[in-house]
């Protein structure tokens, strides 16, 4: 396993999805329950406080919540994301978040992965396979997660996530996301 030769990672796992009750934000946080000593998952929901962006509001100007929301970018080693489609596109409260980021370093070279958890979004996600190919130069195309939950209860959802199928897919992600990390130096 390649990932016993990196060191302790945290990766922000941020979803498309604004609803609490989020087929995308539950897989999400599956991942953040997925145990290893090698790294974490971190569920952030701080993009949805963040005001419209506005190019006027950078440097000086830049809010606090935009702040502590790069801040989070910053410290974390990855990135995975995890969207729904809206009319056949990015939701804007999630490319909203990423358009803060476009002008700053935090998004660079941060390695980034997408996760989905629904069986259709094909628009959505080649929309966001290009936005986050161009703002960050560690996209990883390689590695995606698709666990199809959409329509589902959320006990359905629940026992979905806990199936011994799609816990293996989970590590599985997680483990080469880790290799594609760990392997950019």
């Amino acid at each position: 396993m390649l990932r016993e030769f990196f060191e302790f990672m945290i990766f922000t796992a941020i979803s498309g999805s604004a609803r609490l009750a989020s087929t995308n934000t539950a897989l999400l946080q599956a991942l953040a329950l997925v145990q290893s000593s090698d790294y974490t998952v971190k569920v952030t929901r701080d993009h949805f406080e963040l005001p419209i962006f506005n190019p006027d509001r950078e440097g000086e100007n830049t809010p606090q919540s935009v702040e502590q929301f790069c801040s989070v970018i910053e410290q974390s080693d990855g990135l995975i994301i995890s969207s729904p489609e809206y009319v056949r596109a990015l939701p804007g409260g999630l490319k909203n978040a990423i358009d803060w980021l476009v002008s700053r370093s935090e998004i660079l070279n941060k390695p980034v992965a997408l996760a989905h958890a629904s069986h259709r979004g094909d628009d959505m996600l080649s929309s966001l396979r290009l936005v986050m190919s161009t703002v960050t130069s560690n996209f990883d195309e390689e590695h995606f997660l698709s666990i199809p939950m959409m329509n589902k209860t959320q006990g359905e959802i629940e026992e979905a996530l806990l199936t011994s199928d799609n816990q293996e897919k989970m590590v599985e992600f997680l483990d080469g996301f880790v290799g594609f990390v760990g392997g950019r130096g």
